[in-house]
Parts: structure tokens; C-alpha cells; sequence
């Protein structure tokens, strides 16, 4: 396996500090370039422990010759950028399009080998939904470009910390807890550890250019059954009610206009309500991994909180 750089987009998230420390200390350690766009995202990473702790860069995700710049000497790069809910100051064509099309250009420029990046299930350029649009028109861009992509499309990440899961903690914790449609969406949520496994594969399995590969968890079911699952782990019993579409849309409606920054959106309700229900196993097969059972998943990530 070559020893250049792995280059990581977006890695002070929870993804990306996971995928550093799996590129540095899992099997076949590789280095990696973290890109970020703050000094705050750079403190993030110099907070994992040293020996996974990458080179750091700060650059703007849209300006073509500072990634060009950063990418030289790399062999492949992770793109990990990327919203669910879009305001006022961040619009979903800034946080997913115009990265990926200077990616695109920066990719070309450097002679990268391969991009990888994480998209989102249900994600279609001909969807109502505006975040789902952009994010396929994201994918749309890496594709079509001169090197080869790679786009791995995932539902609900189960990480500690990571935002859904978070969310979904809250709802099992109770004592009560509300449910759009009473909780009638299907969920497939996959454990933080598969998708980090999945990404470093992508880098260097073969016949995987230009591919699009939807992967999830081993089980499809509905949001109020995961929420009770969840409770079963943490050992709560939360009394689960439900919240009319019409109203949580309104809600997010006049969150919208109230606020730049608003805590709900109609796009992201709408993601949020997407039913995620397909057959991980083509996926999982291209990739080499195995998925961890739900139970697992959930243990693993609400540990912190079952042992505090």
C-alpha cells in the first residue's frame, strides 16, 4: 500500500477524528493531512492522542489553489464536508457543491488516485428536497470529474456525539418524548465504527471508481421501534407520544423566518423523515467490512452515559 498522504476534508468532525485515528493506528497505518476551516476545528484535532494526531492545515473548502496546494503529495483524499440543515450564512450549494467542484479541480491538479467521499441516502438531484438535491449535485461533480470518486452514501451515523445519535439519546432518556407521525419513518441507522471502516477500504479497493454505494446498518425499522430499542440499552421506559406532520412543519416553517440560525428546517424535517430501508450487503460485499448489530451499536454508542 502506498505510504502518501491520505488528505481528509471536514476532519475535526466526529467522523473524521475517528478516521484519523484509523488511518494512524489501525492495520496498515497511513499519515493523513487534515483539512479544516477554522483555528477552533485545528484545536479539535490536536486533542486526539499523539499518535493519531495528523498533519493540520486551514484552508477556505472553495478556494481551488489552496487545496490544490495542500493535496500535492497526497494519494487520495476523504471528503467529509457537509450540512443537514442550511441558514442564512450557509447555504447548501456553499457547503456541498462549490467544495466538491474545487475538490474536483484541486484532485485533478495534484494527480490524486482516487476521492472518497461520504454522501447521504435518499440524496437524488431530482428530489423536492433542497438538501437532498444539492447533495447529489455534490456527487454528481466529484463523479464527473477527472479522477476517479468513489461516494459512499450512509442514514443515521449511532458515534458518541455525533448529532443524530445525540438526538436520539434525548428521545430515550424520556421521561416522554414526542415523534413526528409517532415515530412512523424508517430508520437504518449504522454504527460510527462500520462507516470509518468502510472509508479507509474505499481508499484502495479495486474496481470501486465512480462508484456510488448506499450503505447501512442490518436493520431496517421504524423510528419508535429504535427509539425503544435504545431505551432497552439504557434501561429507561420513555412514554413516546406523536406530533402531527402538519404542525412540526409549521413549527420549522416559522423557525425559519424567526431565526438565521434556526434549530429546524423543513429540508432537514424532511431528511429526517426520509425512510431508509435498503439492502447493505452489495455495498458491504464491494467494500470488505461487516456490519456491527444494532444492539452492539447502540451499546457502544451510548457507553459513556451507561456507565456514568
Amino acid at each position: 500500500m502506498s505510504e502518501r498522504l491520505v488528505l481528509v476534508t471536514g476532519a475535526n468532525g466526529h467522523l473524521g477524528r475517528r478516521l484519523c485515528r484509523r488511518l494512524a493506528v489501525g492495520p496498515a497505518p497511513r499519515p493523513v493531512r487534515a483539512l479544516v476551516r477554522s483555528e477552533r476545528a485545528a484545536q479539535q484535532l490536536r486533542e486526539l492522542p499523539e499518535s493519531a494526531r495528523p498533519e493540520i492545515a486551514i484552508v477556505s473548502y472553495t478556494d481551488v489553489d489552496q487545496l490544490a496546494a495542500r493535496a500535492a503529495g497526497c494519494d487520495v483524499a476523504v471528503h467529509l464536508v457537509g450540512v443537514l440543515k442550511e441558514t442564512r450564512i450557509n447555504r447548501y450549494a456553499d457547503a456541498h457543491e462549490r467544495p466538491c467542484r474545487a475538490l474536483a479541480e484541486a484532485a485533478d491538479r495534484a494527480g490524486l488516485r482516487r476521492v472518497v467521499a461520504l454522501g447521504i441516502l435518499g440524496a437524488d438531484e431530482s428530489s423536492p428536497n433542497a438538501c437532498l438535491a444539492s447533495r447529489a449535485r455534490a456527487e454528481a461533480i466529484l463523479l464527473r470529474a477527472k479522477t476517479p470518486a468513489v461516494v459512499i452514501r450512509v442514514p443515521m451515523v449511532l458515534g458518541e456525539g455525533d448529532a443524530a445519535c445525540s438526538a436520539l439519546l434525548r428521545q430515550a432518556r424520556g421521561p416522554r418524548t414526542r415523534l413526528v407521525r409517532g415515530g412512523a419513518s424508517l430508520e437504518q441507522p449504522i454504527a460510527a465504527r462500520d462507516v470509518v471502516e468502510a472509508l479507509a477500504m474505499a481508499l484502495d479497493r479495486p474496481g470501486l471508481d465512480d462508484a456510488v454505494l448506499e450503505l447501512a446498518g442490518p436493520e431496517s425499522l421504524s423510528h419508535r421501534a429504535l427509539v425503544e430499542r435504545a431505551a432497552a440499552v439504557l434501561g429507561t421506559r420513555p412514554e413516546i407520544g406523536s406530533i402531527p406532520p402538519a404542525l412540526a412543519n409549521a413549527f420549522a416553517w416559522l423557525a425559519e423566518r424567526a431565526s438565521a440560525d434556526p434549530p429546524l428546517t423543513r429540508a432537514m424535517l424532511g431528511v429526517l423523515e426520509h425512510d431508509d430501508a435498503i439492502d447493505p450487503e452489495p455495498a458491504c460485499a464491494r467494500l470488505g467490512i461487516a456490519l456491527t448489530p444494532l444492539d452492539d451499536a447502540l451499546r457502544e454508542a451510548f457507553a459513556a452515559v451507561r456507565t456514568s
